[in-house]
């Protein structure tokens, strides 16, 4: 207890109080987005295949710092020891999809229904299907920073998952929702991919290079801890606009929003819950086990949206679902990270004992 206690206080102070700042950060959102609907309304108009481009900026800002850690021998290892890598593709392709359809189905249509109009119903839970069937791809880069995980092996989850996405989220959508005819977006996961995931990665190889070339790791080190709050302020700036672009839609729909997000707010953390404690059970240490609990907590949630509004429509409650997965998502895996960052101590006890 004392060396996590030790660990905390050597966090730069704004980092302490990251989840109040993030808090601070999504009122401030809502107030602008209801006070300046159409700025904010142009901002979210800023898109590519659906991927916005203020957004795609900030992730990418948080992403890069990351990004410089990578090496190359760090990613062979990572493959060569594949328990954690396993455990990802298990929990995000053989449970996750299925339990968010049961949980859907247990809260929107029973535990909620007569507090959701019908007619919603089926479209709310074919939105929570696509969010459960699209493991992220950017911000667990984000989240992995914030544990102290393995970029490496967080590079290499990534890539893993995104491969298997391209196979397996088609089929998984469609016999959940049990149509045949799902269109992936591939503009979107392709732009999604090259923006957050190559992009920043060979940006990365650069600095690296550059940066070993003239200074040896110290300078690696010393660079990523002067552009560290760049990725904070960059995931503070990208709550301001997510929260800012639906204000309107929290006002107006708050008692659906939150029913939408009781199922959500449920499986992230069973999610979590069930990788990480099968990592602890086979000992995978903790630099791999939280990126590897945190990439099927978190969503694609671009994939989600757009699939969702080409399907459904704009306006449509399933869209509507996919959204509040994205309002949900930052707080929750803020609360993770803490959890993740106080279990380290006996986590890696029990993974070198």
């Amino acid at each position: 207890m004392a060396e996590a206690a030790e660990r905390v206080s050597a966090l730069p102070r704004f980092e302490r109080f990251l989840s109040l700042w993030v808090l601070l950060a999504l009122g401030l959102g809502i107030g602008l987005g209801t006070a300046l609907p159409g700025p904010f309304r142009t901002l979210a108009g800023l898109e590519v295949a659906r991927v916005n481009l203020p957004v795609a900026l900030l992730i990418w800002a948080m992403i890069y710092p990351m990004m410089v850690g990578v090496a190359f021998d760090g990613i062979r290892r990572a493959f060569a020891q594949p328990t954690g890598l396993v455990i990802t593709l298990v929990v995000n392709w053989l449970v996750k999809p299925f339990t968010m359809a049961a949980l859907g189905i247990l809260f929107i249509r029973h535990l909620f229904g007569t507090l959701i109009p019908a007619a919603q119903h089926d479209q709310i839970i074919a939105g929570l299907i696509l969010l459960g069937a699209a493991p992220c791809t950017a911000m667990v880069f984000v989240w992995s920073q914030l544990v102290r995980g393995d970029p490496n092996y967080t590079l290499a989850q990534v890539g893993v998952n995104d491969l298997v996405m391209v196979f397996a989220f088609a089929p998984i959508v469609a016999f959940l929702l049990g149509v045949t005819d799902i269109e992936v977006p591939w503009e979107t996961l392709l732009l999604s991919v090259l923006l957050y995931v190559v992009a920043p990665l060979l940006a990365g190889i650069w600095t690296r290079r550059r940066l070993l070339a003239t200074g040896g790791p110290a300078a690696v080190e010393r660079f990523q801890a002067a552009v560290r709050p760049l990725s904070i302020m960059g995931l503070l700036l990208t709550v301001l606009l997510l929260f800012g672009f639906q204000a309107e839609t929290i006002l107006a729909q708050p008692l659906l929003i939150a029913l939408v997000a009781v199922p959500i707010l449920i499986q992230s953390y069973g999610i979590f819950g069930l990788a990480w404690g099968a990592a602890f059970a086979l000992r995978v240490p903790h630099r791999v086990a939280a990126p590897c609990a945190l990439i099927g907590t978190s969503n694609f949630f671009e994939l989600a949206v757009a699939v969702a509004i080409s399907l459904f429509g704009l306006g449509s409650a399933a869209a509507l679902a996919t959204v509040v997965g994205v309002l949900v998502e930052v707080p929750v895996m803020l609360s993770l990270v803490a959890l993740a960052n106080r279990a380290r101590p006996a986590f890696d006890a029990r993974a070198h004992g």
